[in-house]
């Protein structure tokens, strides 16, 4: 259902969130292990017929198959060189997921110091 007028041009958005805990190896040789909030969120105009942006049970059900192999495991023996790529990865992957008009906006990374890294595809 779009809402009709201005009301109908508003973005909304809709966000799930997971914890992970990975390691990876940083550019001073140094190994780090890092327990992250996975945020995932996804944007469109308007809102469908159940006034979400999506069923956010989908996103979490596909995030949750994302981020279990990764749990525990060094990223270089995935492939990735630390948490950008694995971000990157993570949008990559969760694109396709998200059924049109939403779309993907961000994947996100915020570790226990409250460090956060997005990545906006």
């Amino acid at each position: 259902m779009d809402i009709p007028g201005p009301a109908g041009r508003l973005t909304f958005q809709a966000a799930v969130e997971r914890p992970l805990s990975v390691v990876f190896q940083a550019s001073d040789g140094a190994w780090e292990g890092h327990d992250y909030a996975v945020e995932v969120v996804t944007s469109r105009q308007g809102l469908d017929d159940f006034d979400v942006v999506m069923d956010f049970r989908d996103l979490e059900n596909v995030l949750d198959r994302l981020l279990a192999p990764l749990q525990g495991k060094l990223l270089s023996d995935l492939g990735l060189a630390g948490p950008l790529p694995l971000a990157r990865k993570l949008a990559e992957q969760l694109a396709p997921h998200v059924p049109p008009p939403a779309r993907l906006a961000e994947v996100a990374l915020t570790d226990g110091r409250g460090r956060r890294l997005a990545v906006r595809p």
